[in-house]
């Protein structure tokens, strides 16, 4: 008995692997050139038409001549043709003509068939995909915050956020007199998460002697946030983005704010996250611009599932 090498399983096992991976894309190619070509295929049909439609015409004048032969009182020829017979005719050539006609785009029809199919595949594969993706951040997502929780517990905030962000202990000296003015954190590259720096790169900010102007800044972005929110329902990360003068991201256009009554997994608010309890500025970190603001935002995941659970319930 033979059996096929393992070299060749291997090889065909890797390229039905790449073959699923890549359907979506295949599946989306094959339809659009099935409806380019039956597109084509239609248009060359449609060139034929008008002659199945004059051969048509020209069978039914055929027994409108024969009729009036036969009807004259100068023919002899001994024969009749009924207008039953005559409408029978006219049946039989009909139907003639249409399947000449269905003959003549069949073909386009069919590789219209084929071309939907392979799109409404690719859109269920990607479908699916997408919901699988969405329970797996949802679940590692709810993984990390048990975690944190968990940290906090046990060392406390400030050593949750020193983890999180990478931050290390920096000390400041005055330049001129060499004396120990303070002790800040600096988080070095971007934070990790959906937080963002709002510094001087940003063209809503104000220098250090104003900075009080990005703080009523911040805050008044945040109420109108949240104030959108309770009105629509729902906000998108890459929404606040815009309203603070930052650049979306990919995460942003899936992830944001549900306002529910029943939320289980969000707050149903928007915070900014550089507030303390009690309504005070936090000046934790700084990414090595003097003032830069660190913003965590507390978003409550990807929202699309949240709408239509939201949805249902309200129905």
């Amino acid at each position: 008995m033979k059996f096929i090498p393992n070299s060749v399983s291997r090889m065909l096992a890797e390229q039905t692997l790449r073959a699923q991976k890549h359907s979506p894309e295949l599946l989306l190619g094959a339809g659009i050139v099935s409806m380019v070509g039956s597109t084509v295929m239609a248009c060359r049909a449609t060139l034929k038409l008008e002659e199945v439609l004059e051969e048509v015409q020209a069978d039914r004048e055929k027994a409108h001549q024969a009729k009036e032969v036969v009807e004259n009182p100068n023919y002899t020829g001994g024969h009749t043709y009924t207008d039953a017979e005559m409408k029978k005719d006219m049946a039989i050539i009909t139907v003639r003509g249409v399947a000449k006609v269905v003959k003549l785009y069949a073909p386009a029809v069919v590789l219209g068939a084929v071309g939907v199919a392979c799109l409404s595949k690719s859109h269920s594969i990607l479908k699916d995909r997408n919901v699988a993706l969405t329970a797996a951040y949802v679940a590692i997502d709810t993984a990390f915050q048990r975690y944190r929780e968990r940290v906090v517990d046990r060392f406390g905030e400030d050593v949750d956020r020193d983890l999180r962000y990478g931050s290390e202990e920096v000390t400041v000296i005055d330049e001129e007199t060499g004396a120990l003015e303070s002790s800040i954190r600096v988080a070095a590259g971007e934070p990790s998460g959906y937080a963002r720096w709002f510094d001087e790169t940003n063209s809503n900010w104000s220098p250090p002697q104003f900075e009080v102007h990005n703080r009523i800044f911040l805050r008044n972005q945040q109420n109108w946030a949240n104030d959108m929110l309770r009105a629509r329902g729902h906000v998108f990360l890459n929404e606040v983005y815009a309203m603070v003068g930052l650049s979306h991201t990919s995460a942003g256009s899936i992830v944001g704010w549900v306002y529910d009554r029943h939320n289980e997994r969000g707050d149903n608010y928007i915070d900014f996250g550089c507030w303390d309890e009690n309504g005070g500025f936090m000046e934790f970190f700084e990414n090595g611009t003097d003032g830069a603001i660190l913003l965590d935002f507390n978003v409550d995941g990807p929202i699309w599932q949240l709408i239509d659970e939201r949805n249902a319930r309200d129905e």
